[in-house]
């Protein structure tokens, strides 16, 4: 997985299914994607673990879609890789927020997990 495309085929997958669920509202789907010890951190305070993820979710507008574009992955280990990435939050009835994310996610069994979620705004 030393390549850039197998390290990014790692972060679409879980990706994918982190936009799925975020753009239909399910936040308890949305929480599955994480470890059951991920550290959170949206654009409130951070939490730790499943529980925190769905309650930020849970508290996002409904029509609240996500769109990505990976920028830089690395692999840290052959259970690790690191994804930064631009993410615009779009909206219904407000502008477009676009944001930075930083994922490490991190393969538990034969399933990848993010096990850490920090969004930061590039202002």
């Amino acid at each position: 997985m030393n390549s850039t495309s197998a390290r990014e085929a790692v972060l679409r997958d879980v990706l994918e299914r982190w936009k799925a669920a975020v753009d239909a509202h399910e936040p308890e789907r949305v929480a599955a994607l994480f470890t059951e010890d991920a550290i959170f951190q949206g654009l409130h305070p951070y939490s730790v673990g499943r529980r925190g993820v769905a309650e930020y979710y849970g508290a996002q507008p409904l029509g609240m879609t996500a769109g990505y574009r990976i920028l830089e992955t690395r692999r840290l280990a052959d259970d690790l890789v690191l994804g930064y990435l631009a993410v615009d939050f779009s909206f219904t009835d407000r502008p477009t927020l676009g944001v930075n994310l930083g994922v490490l996610v991190r393969r538990v069994g034969d399933a990848w997990y993010l096990g850490h979620y920090q969004v930061s705004r590039p202002d």
